[in-house]
This record gives C-alpha cells, sequence and structure tokens, in this order.
C-alpha cells in the first residue's frame, strides 16, 4: 500500500510550522474541562449518541471471583460479538479500521474482528487523577518537543495541543508506578512453528523507589529491568535501561549482561531501530510498548480524531485454560479469542525527518482517548509501502485502576511472520505490583549479581 505523498509532505509542513511555537500548558479555564466535559484524563466524557456510551467512571469493583492473585478472569464471561469484520464486509468499515487493520483481513481469511459491545472501562486511581489535572496547567514541551518540563508523573498533556503531546502521553503513561511480570515472547515462523522466550520484567518509576530523592537522578522517567529466564541458551541474560525524559540531552542510559561472558557492557544500540531483544529481527528496540524513547528522529502530526475498532477489554486472551498453542496460529493469533471495540482515538502522524535514519520511515499512530495507550500503529518502509502492523490487546486491571496490555503483537505483512510480547497464560505469577525496589538495584555493579544461570 503506498503512502499518499501529498498528504505526507503537508503533514511534515504542519510539523515543522508547530515546531516554531511554544508547547504545553492549557490555560485553567480550559483545564477546568477536566472532569467536566472531558474525563479526568482528557477524554470526552460523553458517548456518540450510538455505540460508544458516555463515560461514568470505569470499570469499578474486581469480580466476585478474581482472587487478588494477578490471574485476572473475564468480568464478562457471558459476551458474545455482535457482529464480525472480516473480508465479505471490511469496505464497510474500513473508515473505522486503520490501512494496517483492513491490509490484515485481506491477507488472511481467517482474521476477522469480532466486534463485542463498547465498555469505557477504564480509569486510573485518584492520585494520577489529580496529577493529571495539576500537569495540565504546568507541564511544557522543551527542546523541540524532545524533553519535559514541569511534569509530575502521571499524564502531562490532558488536552494535548499537537502530535508530540499525545506521544508523551502515551511515552509517560501510569503504569502501576512499579511492577515485576514474568511474560513470554513468540516469533512464529510463517507455518506457526515457535518456541517461547520468558522473561522477568521490572519496571520501576523513579518516585516510586523506596530510597526516592527528587534530587537524584531527576532525568530518569524510570527504571527497566529484563532477564531472559528461558531458554537455557539465554538464560541469565539481562538488560537495564535507565530511561530519561530528555534523551537527546541525556541519552537513555543501556547495559546488558551476558551471562555465557559474565560482563557487563554499555548498550547504545538498545533505542530506536536496534534490534529488539530475543526477537528473531522482528520488532526494533522502540516497537516495545507499541513505541518508547526519544521522538526527535520524526515529525509528528496530529491528524485528528476518529472512531475505529480497536481491541480492549481483552480478558479472553489471559484466561489460565488457554495454552500457546490455541492462541498462536500461523499468520497471526487466534483472532476467535480477541475483542475488538468502537472507540474514539488519536491519529497521530510520525515521518522521518530529512537526514535521520530508521527502518520506519513513516508511522501512524492511533492512540485510545481514554487510557493514552497506543491501541494499533501502521508502520511503513522507505519505499513508502505498508509493512508492520501492530496491535495492542488491552485490558483494565481492575485491581489496580489500572489500564495496560494483555499482550502485543507486530505483523509483517511481508515475511508474513509476527511477534507477540506479554504472553502469561503459562507463566507463573505473571504480574506483581507495589514492588520495593531501591535505586542500588538499577546499577550496571547490580547486573553482575543478577544474570546467573
Amino acid at each position: 500500500m503506498k503512502l499518499n505523498k501529498k498528504l505526507l509532505a503537508t503533514g511534515v509542513l504542519a510539523a515543522s510550522l508547530v515546531a516554531g511555537q511554544a508547547w504545553g500548558a492549557v490555560s485553567a479555564e480550559e483545564a477546568a474541562k477536566l472532569g467536566d466535559s472531558l474525563t479526568p484524563m482528557g477524554a470526552e466524557k460523553a458517548g456518540n449518541g450510538g455505540a460508544i456510551p458516555a463515560w461514568s467512571g470505569g470499570m469499578g469493583e474486581p469480580p466476585a471471583n478474581y482472587e487478588n492473585d494477578g490471574i485476572y478472569v473475564n468480568p464478562f464471561p457471558d459476551a458474545t460479538p455482535e457482529f464480525t469484520i472480516d473480508q465479505s464486509n471490511v469496505a464497510e468499515y474500513a473508515d473505522n479500521l486503520s490501512p494496517g487493520q483492513v491490509a490484515m483481513i485481506k491477507q488472511y481469511p481467517d482474521y476477522v474482528l469480532p466486534v463485542y459491545e463498547t465498555r469505557r472501562t477504564a480509569v486510573f486511581p485518584q492520585h494520577i487523577m489529580d496529577k493529571t489535572a495539576e500537569n495540565a496547567t504546568r507541564s511544557e514541551l522543551i527542546k523541540e518537543g524532545n524533553g519535559l518540563a514541569n511534569y509530575n508523573d502521571a499524564t502531562p498533556f490532558p488536552i494535548p495541543q499537537n502530535g508530540l503531546e499525545v506521544i508523551w502521553n502515551h511515552i509517560t503513561r501510569y503504569r502501576g508506578g512499579s511492577v515485576q511480570r514474568n511474560i513470554g515472547q513468540v516469533t512464529p515462523t510463517a507455518n506457526g512453528a515457535y518456541s517461547v522466550v520468558k522473561f522477568q520484567d521490572e519496571l520501576a518509576y523513579r518516585t516510586y523507589l523506596e530510597d526516592y530523592s527528587p534530587d537524584k537522578d531527576p532525568n530518569v522517567l524510570f527504571y527497566f529491568k529484563q532477564a531472559i529466564t528461558a531458554p537455557a541458551r539465554l538464560a541469565g541474560n539481562v538488560l537495564l535501561v535507565h530511561e530519561t525524559l530528555d534523551q537527546v540531552a541525556d541519552p537513555r542510559r543501556a547495559w546488558v549482561y551476558n551471562a555465557g561472558q559474565r560482563r557487563v557492557r554499555r548498550a547504545p544500540q538498545v533505542a530506536y531501530d536496534g534490534p529488539g531483544t530475543a526477537s528473531d529481527g522482528m520488532r526494533t528496540s522502540d516497537n516495545l510498548d507499541m513505541f518508547n524513547g526519544a521522538p526527535d528522529k520524526y515529525n509528528w502530526e496530529l491528524v485528528g480524531k476518529k472512531e475505529m475498532y480497536i481491541p480492549y477489554n481483552s480478558y479472553k486472551l489471559v484466561d489460565r485454560d488457554l495454552s500457546y498453542d490455541q492462541i498462536i496460529k500461523a499468520g497471526h493469533i487466534n483472532q476467535d479469542y480477541a475483542r475488538y471495540e468502537l472507540h474514539r482515538v488519536w491519529h497521530v502522524r510520525a515521518t522521518l525527518k530529512e537526514g535521520e535514519r530508521h527502518i520506519y520511515a513513516q508511522r501512524d499512530f492511533y492512540i485510545d482517548e481514554d487510557t493514552w495507550q497506543a491501541s494499533v500503529v501502521d508502520h511503513y518502509d522507505g519505499r513508502g509501502e505498508l509493512w508492520r502492523v501492530a496491535e495492542a490487546h488491552a485490558m483494565q486491571f481492575y485491581d489496580q485502576d489500572l489500564p495496560w496490555y494483555a499482550f502485543e503483537t507486530l505483523y509483517d505483512l511481508l515475511s508474513g511472520r509476527y511477534l507477540v510480547l506479554g504472553l502469561t497464560n503459562e507463566e507463573v505469577n505473571p504480574y506483581q505490583f507495589g514492588v520495593k525496589r531501591q535505586s542500588r538495584e538499577y546499577t550496571p555493579a547490580a547486573l553482575r549479581r543478577a544474570g546467573t544461570r
């Protein structure tokens, strides 16, 4: 699928015009809409008069059969699809899909979108919603949009004025403060054969550390540690990242521990289009979490808002009675277990700046208004061809008041292969929130202690 070159040029021009303006805080009058006509996080509170209902506070209490153990049971066990989008009717619904979603449906006869009742389940902890309201009149983009000032956790720009502000909302969004998770990653061959790489991830925001000090590492947003636990040939290798708010002035700091060599090395390749960990070339470093890292290689255009069928409330995909063999198929996951709903999304287009290098020349982001999570991302190569399609199967972690992902998928339309990251069905203790950590646990010296076979 070719890019619309005229539209592309217009987007670059729009982004360059915005680049000369001051970005950031809105007026107190604008911010007063939060909690009134807008939700506390900045979404339109009202419904659309049709399939999208008004936001009424999000999901309340966990289901009665939830055992508070990080095993998320389906709160909608009796729900059935209202209709299905497939090759026979995709043209009818194309305006509410991304070009990548349409391409997937056309390429695979069994790639279908089961559409369910829309449920606006998203809600955040009260302190996050309060800080988001404070940020609305304070947070600013600095250094041509490549950093934040006057930012205090939570969402910096609940009433965004441009594409970069929307992307920063995704990058900085609340993900539980401090969490450890055990997850699987697969990269099936074109015929569906796969093996599982297992990770133990830790994500700890600096302000949630037990030894937090405002003056210590003030440019760090969070610390991320990823240890491979299987297969045996990779087990013990560990990645450590200090994610910075201004990655141009103070680039991301990354180190890897190689268990075979028992050595710690700096890892500058863990950024941009450097290869993702143990991904068989199926994702870049900045594909993790749909997009992460510095935004400086791209011009960012806020195309607008649209209603779109996106993966949502994806509890079937984390069912403990479901094996990986039941989820993983040739070409794509088993869509029988997926759930799509109609939601409003922000459409942001990123186009590679002149003189910059990246394997993706354009990326179109569709970001859910209620959660600020990227739901779908279409990736184009240097020839302008649609190449990869990412979908994040979202769910509400209802015991934490936390929207996040069941898992992420990234489909390669050219090779017929794909990647799934975040599988938990067969993992022990998949999620542990509120883990207690100190900054000394996220140092290069700590890597060697952590990286043992």
